[in-house]
């Protein structure tokens, strides 16, 4: 079996059917998993996108997480890419709202960002968090 990411970002949407829609069409996740309750709500989902993941799921369905998150802010979530104007590019042809544009970073990144359907914020950028530079 292979070992998936130590970290995984965790969100919540009133519209998790939209947010996967968003995720997977304009910022080229996968979907790795979903699983719905028997009111049609996304109950969890697993998106990946190179050998990161993000786990999602709907507001609402009474679980422990969705009793601590109620109220919580929007997150921000980082995603490496290697071509940040293509994948600018493929966000923008789907209706995206990019906030920040692709913009060359004094500490050597490149990256844009972008705000989703429920306020979260998308960077995605040249930058390798955790990468040793030899």
């Amino acid at each position: 079996m292979a070992e998936g990411p130590s970290i995984c970002p965790t969100l919540l949407y009133v519209d998790a059917k939209a947010a996967i829609k968003q995720l997977t069409e304009a910022f080229g996740f996968a979907e790795s998993a979903v699983y719905e309750g028997e009111d049609g709500k996304v109950v969890h989902a697993e998106l990946s996108y190179g050998n990161g993941m993000v786990m999602l799921g709907s507001r609402g369905t009474g679980s422990q997480f969705d009793k601590l998150m109620e109220g919580a802010g929007p997150a921000g979530v980082f995603v490496h890419v290697d071509d940040v104007d293509a994948h600018h590019s493929r966000a923008v042809e789907h209706g995206a709202e990019v906030v920040m544009p692709p913009t060359d970073q004094d500490y050597g990144s490149r990256d844009y960002t972008t705000r989703d359907l429920e306020g979260n914020l998308w960077s995605f950028g040249t930058y390798r968090p955790g990468a040793v530079e030899s």
